[in-house]
């Protein structure tokens, strides 16, 4: 006599990639023609800065490697121009195309760690704030009142000039990149503050926060479970334009002479450096990092705006 036998069925669930594709973000993503062609040159910016020791042909923070002999060189398509020196030369010797590999490289770096500090300051003190409630909730809106009331660029202008007068001289030129991303981080934290804030004020409103606070789960527990993920789409879009602004701003700041130093220099380094000579003859000396810079911006806010649409139907 024959006993049945059963076969066991295991359901796979589909990866992360598998359920990307089946979103209706990539739809919207791959049906737009202004996400992915701003999706492609910011990858394309990205990838030449993070790969500029093998595409660059000088290494523009090496003094040695530097040829007075070479200066002013105009971009090889002009009179004069020598290989491989593409775009020219500066008044150092430097290769352009290098130092602009190497400022974007800088430029992204303080862009994407400003962004992450002051998403780290803004949502702890959003969630803090819109929880808790009270005395600590005024005394934190209150502070990030008196913030937003002055203009970004002149808090960032204020942190970054007091923590340069605190730090020894020996320090100033090493520690620029760390006080650019302090100063452009406390100038922009507020907005995620206020994000989370107001997410958070509905949630803990709700009976399944009150429920979770009878049966005693710590408050930091809650915010992180609970109220925290149902803020990461506003901040998402947030984040993303505000990388952009950071850009700028830290471009903004080199560019006054408060950020990073010419041994170091970033886009605005670069443009600091060459406005002088854009009408002495020497044009490409300004001009291709402020395209560079330009296109950097374009490109992620254009990707911003698309993502913010893209997960705002109201927009659409």
């Amino acid at each position: 006599m024959s006993t049945p036998t059963t076969q066991s069925t295991t359901i796979s669930r589909p990866s992360l990639l598998q359920r990307l594709r089946k979103s209706d973000l990539w739809w919207s993503f791959t049906h737009s023609k202004t996400a992915m062609i701003s999706a492609a040159l910011l990858a394309i910016l990205i990838l030449t800065a993070l790969f500029a020791p093998l595409i660059a042909p000088q290494n523009p923070y090496d003094g040695a490697a530097l040829d007075m002999w070479k200066a002013e060189l105009p971009p090889i398509w002009e009179e004069g121009g020598e290989w491989p020196f593409l775009l020219g030369t500066d008044t150092q010797g430097r290769d352009m195309l290098s130092a602009i590999l190497y400022g974007t490289r800088i430029s992204i770096v303080i862009g994407i760690a400003s962004v992450v500090l002051s998403l780290v300051i803004g949502m702890s003190a959003g969630l803090v704030s819109g929880y808790f409630g009270g005395f600590i909730d005024n005394l934190l809106m209150r502070i990030g009142d008196i913030t937003l009331s002055i203009p970004t660029i002149l808090v960032a202008i204020l942190v970054s000039t007091v923590v340069r007068q605190m730090l020894p001289v020996s320090l100033r030129e090493v520690g620029a990149s760390a006080v650019l991303i302090l100063a452009i981080a406390l100038s922009a934290w507020v907005q995620y503050a206020r994000t989370v804030r107001a997410q958070a004020i509905v949630e803990t409103g709700k009976d399944y926060v009150s429920a979770a606070r009878l049966i005693g789960v710590p408050a930091r527990r809650i915010m992180a479970r609970h109220i925290l993920p149902n803020t990461l789409t506003p901040i998402m879009v947030a984040a993303t334009l505000n990388f952009g602004m950071a850009i700028l701003t830290e471009a903004t700041l080199s560019f006054l002479g408060i950020g990073m130093p010419p041994s170091q220099p970033s886009l605005g380094t670069l443009i600091r450096i060459g406005n002088q000579f854009l009408f002495s003859g020497s044009w490409w000396i300004v001009l291709f990092p402020v395209i560079q810079l330009c296109l950097l911006v374009v490109a992620v806010n254009m990707l911003g705006d698309w993502l913010r649409d893209a997960l705002n139907p109201k927009l659409r």
